[in-house]
């Protein structure tokens, strides 16, 4: 809409200006000297008008060029499990309020720059996560699901694995592949400095009495044994991960948080878990907090 607005003026513009010199013609009572003035002043009026459209038609290209780049870092983002949604809809208010107005050059230049910082804002994003997932790579190896969820990574250990039902007890099976989470944290500086949080998780079924009451305090007990075993010297008694233990916290969500439909056995199956989840630094949380407001 906007090129065909800006090219029927180029037109009328085109149109008007030869009128306008012939009155200086020669024969009109002007002299050479002060036509050919006019008809430089024309064509350099024309020379420029041509190089603006040719500039214009250039930061259309960029711009929806940016526009679909952003748009398919958002959907790689979106299928990883990050959530920028709000980000959305601030690129989508900026697309609309573009569209509305007249397609001059310094607007155009002005979305295609807002575009581009969009575009490295998301690409910053999925540098970071990609770069953290592919240090937990050697998990994923293990059979362990490791993956993105509201902003942050989640390494997913099944409840059934570490414990029996209704207790808190890490079983032998449950000790060894804690034991070997560890070892690819220790071997990794980075990874050994980041902060993490066990997160206890159950399905919906209520419990029936014993120590911990309810799914609240059943969660809890889990999640902290998990975390004192992770945190234990790797030489006493029943062996522990050997990571600092000033780095890590525990917390219990009973099944406030699930991952599936408590509706049959398979979904509360993997409700029961403990998520050992990768808590983002200042920084990161800073730089998220500024890009989505």
């Amino acid at each position: 809409m906007h090129l065909r607005v800006l090219k029927g003026r180029s037109l009328a513009f085109a149109a008007f200006l030869p009128a306008v010199i012939a009155s200086f013609s020669p024969g009109c009572g002007y002299s050479e000297e002060e036509w050919k003035a006019q008809l430089d002043k024309y064509n350099r009026l024309q020379s420029q008008q041509q190089a603006t459209e040719g500039r214009l038609a250039e930061t259309q290209r960029a711009l929806e060029a940016e526009q679909a780049k952003v748009a398919e870092l958002t959907r790689q983002l979106e299928a990883a499990g990050v959530d920028i949604s709000k980000l959305n809809e601030n690129l989508q208010a900026t697309s609309s309020q573009v569209s509305q107005l007249s397609s001059t050059l310094e607007e155009r230049e002005k979305a295609l720059a807002e575009y581009k910082a969009r575009a490295r804002q998301l690409e910053q994003i999925k540098a970071r996560f990609e770069t953290l997932k592919k240090k937990l790579d050697e998990l994923t190896k293990l059979g362990l699901a490791v993956n993105i969820r509201r902003n942050r990574m989640v390494i997913s250990l099944p409840g059934d694995v570490l414990f029996d039902s209704g207790r808190e007890t890490l079983k032998k099976e449950g000790k060894d592949i804690l034991v070997k989470v560890a070892t690819v944290i220790r071997n990794d500086a980075s990874l050994l400095q980041r902060d993490y949080q066990v997160a206890g998780h159950t399905d919906n079924k209520p419990l029936q009495g014993g120590p911990f009451r309810d799914n609240w305090g059943l969660s809890l007990m889990r999640a902290r044994e998990v975390l004192l075993f992770l945190v234990s010297p790797a030489d006493v008694k029943g062996g522990g991960g050997a990571l600092p233990a000033a780095h890590w916290s525990a917390a219990g969500f009973a099944d406030t948080d699930p991952v599936a439909k408590n509706d049959d056995d398979v979904g509360r199956q993997k409700n029961r878990r403990c998520d050992l989840i990768v808590v983002p630094s200042v920084e990161e949380m800073l730089d998220l907090k500024a890009i989505t407001q």
